[in-house]
């Protein structure tokens, strides 16, 4: 971690130039990725690499392990619902992350491809997220669907783009939703303060993104709800944060929800149960579906039991 406090000679410039200039080895374009990535601070709040400094202030600058230029292949064992020469549709388990990352550089479901797949799989995720089309977040289990050559990863990535691919969620919620069926119309961009997370966006003058999600109420219990979350957009931590939005967030989300959740779940409770796109090269419809893990029956069990 470097402390840094602001000289006169830099009041009024930009933060990333401040860093390249101040830090060692650190580039212009790594102090930008760090910014992004919520690594940087001014006076303890987040920032965006246009941020202009001021005379006095203090910059902390947490400066992350270098991450290999290539995920290396691990021999993990991997729950496969299905696959042919153009894709692979894997059951994530709860607790894996997708692909390599600062903090994650082995375990993930990449370093687990690579091992089953060897070199194929689509390279235009490049070299740490070959053949990722779309992710899902660390405690997040369920179905994600992997390209195997460039052609299909363009097919999938086009369908993603056009609302074409079908991903359905189930997820324990606190507190008991009223309504049966509705949409959660509200555009997500980054949290202003805090650049780990993402935040419902109701002001037209901050950058958000279009975000809709349809939720269905499968069963209600007097203090959690059991719901359906049909994603129309793909927008990061989408259903976490329209869910804690609505003021009833996942069962066990620690981010978007209670800090010492019930019960001790303090893993979400959401899985991507279904999944549906038409297959790269014959363009058939393709639906899947999985039942929900032990970890999510075990909850929903423990959720039953509460008056």
């Amino acid at each position: 971690m470097t402390r840094l406090i602001v000289a006169d000679a830099y009041n009024d410039a930009r933060i990333d130039v401040f860093l390249s200039e101040n830090i060692d080895g650190l580039s212009r374009n790594t102090a930008q990725r760090i910014i992004s990535e919520g690594h940087v601070t001014i006076n303890n709040r987040g920032i965006t690499k246009n941020t202009r400094l001021k005379t006095g202030d203090e910059v902390v600058c947490i400066t992350p392990s270098p991450t290999p230029s290539e995920a290396e292949a691990e021999a993990i064992p991997l729950d496969i619902v299905y696959e042919d020469a153009d894709i692979i549709v894997i059951n994530k388990p709860q607790r894996m992350v997708v692909h390599p990352a600062a903090g994650h550089h082995s375990g993930t479901l990449v370093n687990a491809l690579l091992h089953h797949c060897g070199d194929s799989l689509s390279g235009i995720g490049g070299a740490q997220r070959p053949g990722i089309v779309h992710r899902l977040d660390k405690d997040t289990s369920g179905l994600i669907v992997v390209a195997k050559n460039d052609a299909a990863h363009s097919s999938l990535t086009n369908q993603l783009a056009n609302r074409e691919i079908g991903r359905i969620y189930q997820a324990i919620c606190l507190g008991n939703i009223k309504k049966d069926s509705q949409d959660v119309n509200v555009p997500i961009g980054r949290h202003p303060q805090d650049r780990k997370k993402m935040a419902p966006i109701t002001h037209e003058k901050r950058k958000s993104r279009e975000a809709l999600t349809h939720i269905s109420v499968l069963e209600r219990m007097p203090r959690f709800t059991l719901i359906e979350a049909k994603l129309h957009t793909g927008r990061t931590h989408q259903i976490r944060v329209h869910l804690s939005y609505m003021g009833h967030p996942v069962l066990g989300d620690l981010l978007y929800g209670l800090k010492k959740p019930p019960l001790g779940l303090t893993s979400q409770v959401l899985h991507a149960k279904k999944l549906s796109l038409r297959h790269p090269s014959t363009n058939e419809l393709m639906d899947f579906e999985i039942p929900l893990p032990d970890y999510f029956l075990q909850a929903l069990e423990k959720v039953r039991r509460v008056t």
